[in-house]
């Protein structure tokens, strides 16, 4: 199948690559000196498990050039950028494209469905740690590289959800369609939602979210409304999300931060809507007391962000 990822990031950046290398028909839109480089030199990937390499040649434009029809869309822009991907999608995509949006925001597939009522859009998610170092280079830390996806309602499956899977499993990713993709986003959610809100409302990287204190404790405490949201809308978590969100926390390096963190530090952007705010407005739609979202909402908000 013809693939195309939007956003060549931490996340995109890494699909393509380990996509690319399994010969896979991929093709990266990016912007800027990143796509100059890539289109120059090649993708350069640093990794922890398989070490530095460069993937070249990498398939690579911008929006503006590229003419195909891609069977299947990965979109790994952030949260505030989906907006101007909506017309480049709408033009692109016709009734057989799949459109897999994997963005940190829970509930995007929904919303952009409506927006591309011929394609599928799936709902969906990534577990990776990863971030461009500089223009053509990717920095992979650890060795989870997992996509989840899925279709919202039984009678929207598509068998080439499942060549996708096989897709990613050849190219050294794990892909998994999940048969409850509401949970599962929002287990993911579960996790870097109140990681962000955490290390904002300490402005600490993972390190001290680590340690036996205050920051973890409210860590918890973020995880826990979440817990008590999935389960008010349906789709309680099947494992103990606390539990299972500290064990992914421990085995960060240190130093590791969200990008929600380091956009708010650098004075861009940054999807502080979708990771925290959002979070009241389902506690209130849900009614559930969330009440240490609301304590990191209004101190972010006092702050002007």
């Amino acid at each position: 199948m013809k693939y195309l990822v939007i956003g060549a990031g931490g996340v995109g950046g890494s699909i393509g690559a380990f996509m690319t290398e399994a010969g896979k028909d991929v093709t990266l839109i990016a912007r800027g000196g990143h796509l100059k480089k890539m289109q120059q030199t090649g993708l350069a990937m640093e990794t922890t498990v398989k070490g530095n390499y460069v993937v070249n040649p990498i398939k690579a434009t911008d929006m503006e050039h590229y003419k195909d029809t891609p069977d299947v869309v990965f979109v790994c822009v952030k949260g505030y950028s989906l907006g101007e991907t909506v017309p480049f999608l709408q033009r692109i995509c016709d009734a057989h494209t799949i459109v897999i949006p994997i963005l940190n925001i829970y509930g995007t597939g929904g919303r952009l469905q409506k927006e591309l009522p011929d394609a599928l859009v799936t709902d969906g998610c990534v577990y990776i740690a990863a971030q461009i170092k500089e223009p053509g280079v990717i920095w992979q830390n650890g060795d989870i590289f997992r996509i989840v996806y899925g279709v919202r309602t039984p009678e929207e499956f598509r068998p080439e959800l499942l060549q996708v899977a096989a897709d990613l499993k050849d190219s050294g990713i794990e892909g998994v369609l999940s048969d409850n993709i509401r949970r599962d986003a929002l287990q993911k959610f579960s996790y870097v939602s109140p990681m962000a809100a955490c290390g904002l409302y300490y402005h600490v990287s993972a390190g001290e979210v680590q340690k036996t204190g205050e920051a973890r404790d409210t860590f918890v405490k973020l995880m826990k409304e979440i817990d008590a949201l999935a389960t008010a809308m349906g789709v309680p978590f099947q494992v103990d999300i606390v539990a299972t969100n500290l064990k992914i926390l421990d085995t960060l390096s240190p130093t590791a931060s969200t990008s929600m963190q380091r956009d708010v530090y650098a004075g861009k952007s940054s999807e502080i809507d979708g990771l925290i705010y959002e979070v009241v407005r389902m506690g209130e739609k849900y009614q559930v007391s969330v009440p240490t979202y609301e304590m990191v909402a209004k101190k972010a908000k006092e702050q002007g962000l």
